[in-house]
Order: structure tokens, then sequence, then C-alpha cells
């Protein structure tokens, strides 16, 4: 039966295993506390959060995001535990929304392990409150049940924890807003939400898993499974380097709005998408290019991109959620056959192990039975895609690229690789991120995870980052409108004279890159010099006041080798520029070691979980806002051998060549 509970009700609990689903509309952090009979926490091994998203009974997610599954064992919590509460809160310092009154109310559901939804409660009434406690599960007379709570706290979760008697509840609080700092760092942005119109080909291909295997529909309601997403990005897909309403999608790394207008949305209502071949019965639709909303065919194929995207993880998820949910049917079966002396040895034993291991070796089955057949779709998809995306959204092999010319208006979105899962090796998913850029990128010349263990040496590592550096420079430049992308370099050594050289000979620098100590910190003054004028003109209302010779283009800063060459003050005005620069159109891109900055101690600390974390090689180490899966990135690299960088960069300079003609 299931209850929509009201603050105070309460409702018995009939199974032990639960998921407490969370939809948010924003990315929040979801967490959990366990109190004793007298309702106070024992300490801060009591409370599962991001930073420690496990404890007997119950996981949480690793990450803030829009949508969580909160997974709960009640027969597995310790006998001094007689509550758990649910907890919600506010990321801090992210730039995000400040207060549940200012959003869409929180809606929490307890459902069963086969998505049967038992209690819903809606958290209304909520206003300057940053935390609150949901709902909580507590003992009852030996049996547990639910109650919706809905307590609001202003002061945030120091407050909320401290009043259930935590000691430590302010340094337990500001250790989870920094895991959460560094989750967001690493996470994927939200796209936007899609509506019905759009997922006709993805509708076709749903599915929903057996009341057995702990699965939900395919394409939205995938259960919260937890994934370390190692070292940071973002954006992503996101930019790589994170979910939300409805047209209003996370900034990358930020939680906060995205202003989604665009020079040619008009005020109506956008076309219809193309409609798909009709299907044969008992097959899913054709898929085709553009097969979603928009006002543009760029803006229906990225919503398509992301659409796949979201798909992809939501039905891996589900396909992990039915293998644990058989790994764990099989161990507890075969506990049973175990702790039963007439059944260790002999034939009932056996047959019951075998039994046990027959049913799981069925659910694993067909869980990769109904997962093949989604990434067929998907592949499908992806075939017709890839070839139809304009050149901000294909990759440097892409034909696209040898019918370039220098765009009049700047695209929605950029390329900056690729995604895949190991589930689905071959299925690679395009990373686009939004432009104009909201974070400046991180290419991390360091060692990395690499999934096939690939081990590289540290000059090669270097070469390959500065190579990706360029790649994605020359992209940035060819996707705006002539004059209106500048690019500035730092090179404090020389190092990387050599792969800097397309961009130099062709012309497209604002000034030869910058080298020395002397030269470094020139470059940086007037950067910051730019930025602080933006950001007076625009305070006093007076943006058409600039000076005539002002450059209003967009600004990128190139770093190589950073922080060789940096001294404190240089090091100062670059965090200033990533901090304040985005905002009025000066990016960084930098070229370095993390081990290498970790010289500088806590300093450097907010300037790499501000920025997108790129690897040169393939690195599993960005995570979805929906499910938090430990995504594979593969940088966007030019084909050994070809000539369309150059190409490309040479159509960027007769253009500026022409526009200033």
């Amino acid at each position: 039966m299931t209850a929509e509970l009201v603050r105070g009700q309460n409702h018995p609990l009939s199974e032990a295993r639960l998921e407490i689903r969370v939809s948010a509309g924003t990315p929040v952090v979801a967490a959990a506390t366990l109190s004793d009979e007298s309702g106070r926490i024992r300490g801060v091994e009591w409370v599962a959060h991001p930073g420690a998203p496990v404890l007997p009974g119950l996981e949480v997610s690793r990450q803030a995001a829009a949508d969580h599954r909160l997974a709960v064992d009640l027969d597995a919590v310790a006998e001094a535990v007689h509550r758990v509460s649910v907890l919600l809160a506010l990321p801090t310092g992210v730039g995000g929304p400040v207060a549940f009154g200012s959003l869409a109310a929180p809606v929490v559901a307890v459902t069963g392990l086969d998505g049967s939804k038992v209690a819903g409660f809606t958290l209304t009434g909520l206003g300057p409150e940053s935390a609150v406690v949901a709902l909580e599960l507590y003992r009852r007379q030996g049996a547990w049940k639910v109650r919706a709570v809905g307590q609001g706290y202003a002061g945030g979760l120091a407050d909320l924890l401290t009043d259930q008697g935590l000691t430590q509840a302010r340094q337990l609080a500001s250790g989870i807003n920094e895991a959460v700092a560094q989750g967001l760092a690493r996470s994927v942005p939200a796209p936007p939400s899609r509506t019905a119109d759009g997922d006709r080909s993805r509708q076709a291909a749903a599915s929903t898993l057996g009341p057995d295997q702990g699965g939900s529909a395919y394409g939205n309601q995938a259960p919260q499974v937890a994934a370390d997403a190692m070292a940071s990005y973002p954006t992503g897909p996101g930019d790589p380097s994170a979910t939300t309403q409805p047209g209003t999608p996370a900034a990358p790394g930020t939680g906060g709005p995205v202003d989604y207008s665009h020079p040619r949305r008009r005020n109506t209502a956008p076309p219809p998408p193309p409609a798909s071949p009709p299907a044969e019965p008992g097959r899913p639709a054709q898929p085709v290019a553009g097969d979603a909303t928009g006002w543009s065919m760029e803006e229906r194929l990225y919503n398509q991109v992301w659409g796949m995207f979201e798909d992809l993880a939501r039905a891996t998820a589900a396909y992990r959620s039915a293998v644990d949910f058989a790994d764990t049917r099989m161990d507890r079966e075969l506990d049973e056959v175990l702790s039963d002396p007439r059944s260790r040895i002999g034939g009932q034993g056996d047959a019951a192990r075998e039994s046990a291991r027959a049913k799981h070796a069925q659910l694993v089955d067909q869980a990769r039975q109904v997962l093949d057949r989604d990434l067929a779709q998907l592949a499908a998809e992806a075939e017709v895609v890839e070839p139809a995306l304009p050149p901000a959204y294909a990759r440097w092999d892409n034909p696209a690229w040898h019918a370039y010319r220098v765009p009049m208006e700047m695209p929605m979105a950029l390329r900056l690789g690729d995604l895949h899962l190991p589930e689905s090796d071959r299925l690679r998913i395009p990373m686009l991120i939004r432009l104009p850029l909201e974070r400046g990128l991180w290419i991390d010349s360091g060692r990395t995870g690499a999934p096939d263990g690939s081990f590289l040496d540290s000059h090669e590592l270097r070469r390959l980052a500065l190579d990706s550096a360029v790649a994605h420079t020359a992209r940035l430049l060819a996707v705006h409108p002539a004059d209106e992308f500048t690019v500035h370099v730092v090179d404090p050594a020389g190092s990387g004279a050599q792969a800097f050289a397309p961009l130099v000979r062709s012309g497209v620098l604002a000034a030869p890159p910058a080298v020395g100590a002397a030269g470094v910190a020139d470059l940086l003054t007037r950067l910051t010099e730019h930025v602080d004028l933006v950001q007076m003109a625009v305070r006093g209302g007076a943006a058409d006041s600039l000076p005539p010779d002002f450059d209003t283009a967009q600004q990128l800063l190139v770093v190589n080798d950073f922080p060789h060459g940096f001294d404190d003050r240089a090091v100062t005005r670059l965090r200033y520029l990533a901090d304040e620069g985005p905002a009025v159109g000066v990016h960084l891109m930098l070229v370095a070691d993390r081990e290498d900055a970790a010289g500088y101690g806590p300093l450097l600390d907010p300037l790499w979980r501000g920025l997108m974390r790129l690897t040169p090689v393939p690195d599993d180490h960005l995570a979805d806002p929906w499910v938090g899966h430990a995504w594979t990135y593969e940088p966007a690299l030019l084909p050994p051998g070809s000539q369309v960088l150059q190409q490309v960069l040479a159509q960027v300079a007769e253009g500026r060549r022409l526009r200033r003609d």
C-alpha cells in the first residue's frame, strides 16, 4: 500500500531492504545519520555522507546531485540503532542556491527493491533553510516505520548535526562540504531535462527489469550507484570536469543556473523534431539524427547527445544494480545453507548451492540481455548522430572539418573528447560543454589512472598534455567568429615552443608566447587589469564606455608547465583570473602536474578544484550527475599525420585578416 505522507505522519514498513529516492531539481547533498534510543548520534562514525558513504545497512551518494538513490537494509543496521534520519543539504561555497525556499519542493520516496513505492513525502513550506531532515526510519515495538519530518535548519548541516547531539558537528559539516566541493569539481554537469517529445526513439528501447532484479525502467528510474571518481574534472560530458529543473541545467561545477538564451532562439514554441521512420512491429524505431526538441538542428543534436549520455548511464546503473542484487541473494542463500549443519555436506547441500548459483547466473544473464539490447539501440543512434554533428561537436577526423569555414556566431557547445563505460567499451558518447566557458581547464600532465594500466614516462605525458592543450585551443579558436576569441600563451622556459609552433606560425595568437618571469608577470598584470576594467564598467552601468581600442573578445590564457616560473604574486593573480575571469570572458587553460603544484600547499587547492581536469590519455576520473558512474574520458586528439589543424588555423587567420580589412 502506498502512502503520501504529510509532516509528522508515519507509515509501517513491511520490507527491510529499501531504496530512498530523492528528487530535488538542483544538486543537493544526501546524507543519513544513525541514532540510538534517545535520538543521539554517538559519533561521526554514525553519519553516512559523501566523504564516508557506506555504513552497515546504509549507503548514500558520493556527490551532490538532483536525483539520489539511498540504499537501506534495516536488518543489517546495528542493534543499538533505533533511528535512521535522511538529510538533505544545499552545497556551500559552489555558487548554487543558498536556501530551499528558492527552489521547487524536494520529493522523497521510500520504495522496495522492485521500484514499488511504499511512501512519499513532498517537503513543502521551506524558507531560508539550507539543510533539512527529510524523513526518518525508526523502530517501534520490534517493527520499523517511516515518519515524514521536514525539519529545516537555516544554519545548515552544522546546526542540524548539533541538534542531533553530535559534538563534532561543525568539523564534520566542514568535511562534508569539502568532499562535495571536490565531487562537483570532477562531476559532469547536468544537461537540460528532455521531454517526451524528444525521446521517441529512446522510449521504444525502454524496458523494465523483473521483480527479482531490483531494476527499474531504463531511461528514467535507475538506482543510485556510488562511484569513486578518483581525481577531479567536470564538465561533464562532463565540462566532464553535476542536475536541475527543466531548462535550467547546473552550471559546470557550481550547481547554479545557466542562461540558455541563444541568438537564434525565438519566443514561440520550438518546431517538432524530425519524425523517426515507422518501426516494424516488435522492433524499436530507427534512430534519426536530431530526434530531440530544440530551436535548431544544432540544439537538437546537443540535446540528443545528452540524452544518449543519460540513457547509457541509467541503463548501466540498472544492470549493475541487478548484478549486485543477484550477488547479494546468492550470498544470502549460501549463508543459509552453511548455517544449517544438516545441509553443509551431502547431496542436499550440494543441490542448494547449485540452485543458488543457477539462479544467480539466470538473473545476471537476463540483466545482460537487457543491457545488450539497450546498447545496440544506442550504438545504432550513435552511427547516425556522429556523421551529422557540426564541426564544434565533431571529432577531428569528421569530414565536417574539411568543409570548415569561420562561423558567423558562437555555437551552443564544444566537444572536448569522448566518454565511455566498461560495460560498453565500444560505444563512445561525445563530451560536450556549453559555451561560453564557465570554468577553466586543467590539462593534467602528471600520472593518471588509465584504465588499461598503461604507463608513460613524465616527458611523454607532458608532450601529450601540451598537444592536447593545443588541439583544444585550436578548436576554441575555430568555433568562434573572427576576432571574437583572443589567445595568450605563457611558456616560461620555452619548453613548449615546438607544440605551440602551429599557433605561432598561423598568426592566431595575440602575441608571441610570454617567456621568463618578467613575461609571465607582464601578461598576468595586463589580463588582471582587463578583468578589473570590465568589472568596473559593468557594475557602473558603463559597458559602452570602454576605450575604443579595448579588446572585447573572449580571452583565453594558456599556461604551459605550471607552476614553474610562477612566484607567489603570479600564482595569486592566476587564482584571481580563475575566480573572476569567466564572468567577464577571461578563461584559463593550465598544462600542469598536480604533484608539481602540490609544493605550493593549500594555496592552489581552490585552483585545482575550480578548473575542469582533462587528461591527455584515457582516464576514468569523471562522474555523471545522475548515478555517479566513473566514466572513462578520452581526449579529442588530432589523427596522426593529419593536416586538419593547419588547415583550420589557416582559415581562422584568413577570417581575421578579412575582418580587419
